[in-house]
């Protein structure tokens, strides 16, 4: 089991970030735990690793998908970007130092890459319950990591 770096794409969209993204990140993980992910956060679960290169605790919100008993889709799409979110490659390092926060629950996970048609067929469930992540798929030539997340 293991995360796997796929290469960066050379086209893609933007995606925001320095300082204004840290503070908005650091302000919707204070609000996760404040309404115990409800509100507008519902769909979201907080993801933390530890950072590939800093060694240093990260926690970000990323939306999550059911697959199978017990398990979570999250997907480094980063809104369609030429690269992949920096919890990947911190996913990829340190696949042994990874928790998520589901409501009021924390728990250590272990991620696992999927990839070929798996990895396909996981992409299209999640586009047919949230149509945007086709759109990031349209937006770059990259291929958009899909992550599972097991309970260790």
């Amino acid at each position: 089991m293991a995360v796997e770096v796929t290469p960066k794409g050379t086209t893609g969209g933007s995606f925001p970030g320095g300082p204004v993204l840290r503070f908005f990140l650091k302000m919707n993980v204070g609000l996760y735990r404040l309404m115990h992910g409800g509100g507008f956060l519902k769909g979201t679960l907080l993801l933390t690793t530890t950072g590939a290169r800093s060694g240093k605790q990260h926690t970000t919100p990323v939306a999550w998908f059911p697959d199978g008993q017990g398990n979570w889709l999250v997907i480094g799409s980063a809104g369609g970007a030429a690269k992949h979110p920096s919890w990947i490659f911190n996913l990829a390092r340190n696949p042994d130092k990874v928790w998520i926060e589901v409501g009021d629950r924390k728990l250590k996970v272990t991620p696992q890459s999927l990839n070929g048609a798996e990895r396909d067929a996981a992409y299209q469930r999640v586009v047919a319950k949230a149509a945007n992540f086709g759109a990031y798929e349209r937006k770059t030539d990259r291929v958009i990591p899909v992550v599972r997340l097991t309970p260790a």
